[in-house]
């Protein structure tokens, strides 16, 4: 999906236009911080629930610059 703008690298390419990508790391966040909490919240300290989290703070963020980047193309979007 490259633009004129942004032929330099994948990561400016997808992030913010990929809906394949938003998708998943919403499924992917609505899975991990339920099972986080149902799991470990009682047991932060373990590898498991430390793990556990990284992941879904790593989903969640992912999906929230995805985001953040959506919504800044389309507020600056130049209609033709």
């Amino acid at each position: 999906m490259p633009c004129n703008q942004c032929t330099d690298s994948v990561f400016k390419q997808k992030i913010g236009r990929c809906k394949r990508c938003m998708w998943q790391l919403t499924l992917l966040s609505l899975v991990t911080w339920p099972l986080w909490w149902y799991c470990y919240a009682d047991t932060p300290k373990t590898v498991e629930s430390i793990a556990l989290l990284f992941f879904a703070i790593s989903f969640s963020g992912l999906l929230a610059l995805h985001l953040i980047v959506w919504t800044y193309r389309t507020l600056t979007q130049q209609e033709p």
